[in-house]
């Protein structure tokens, strides 16, 4: 079975840091570009930050850049995102993606999807 599992979100206090890991199992990940995703109870799900299969090339959401770092470690067939200096406006469902066209062109289309992991922030 071809799936994406996110892990490592919880309960946050504003400032604070979390570690997102997107692990794929059943396929490679070290062909895909991989994407993270965000949706926001009440709101459109947006893009947060892109990883080229070659690790190569890094894109981010202007609200999270100098905050978060997206990295992958094609050993692990895991791809991380590291969230620092988290803030009111992050709380959300985080969700990672594949995209077979290894690029993170803005219409490339995503072929997996994991189930997402919740992040909140809050004192």
């Amino acid at each position: 079975q071809l799936q994406l599992v996110e892990s490592g979100g919880g309960l946050v206090q504003p400032g604070g840091s979390l570690r997102l890991s997107c692990a794929a199992s059943g396929f490679s990940l070290k062909f895909y570009a991989i994407g993270w995703f965000r949706q926001a109870p009440g709101k459109e799900r947006e893009g947060v930050s892109c990883i080229t299969n070659s690790g190569d090339s890094t894109n981010y959401a202007e609200s999270v850049k100098g905050r978060f770092t997206i990295s992958r470690d094609n050993a692990k067939n895991t791809v991380y995102l590291q969230m620092n200096s988290l803030k009111s406006e992050d709380p959300a469902v985080y969700y990672c993606a594949a995209s077979v066209f290894g690029t993170c062109a803005q219409d490339s289309p995503y072929d997996y999807w994991g189930q997402g992991t919740q992040v909140t922030v809050s004192s």
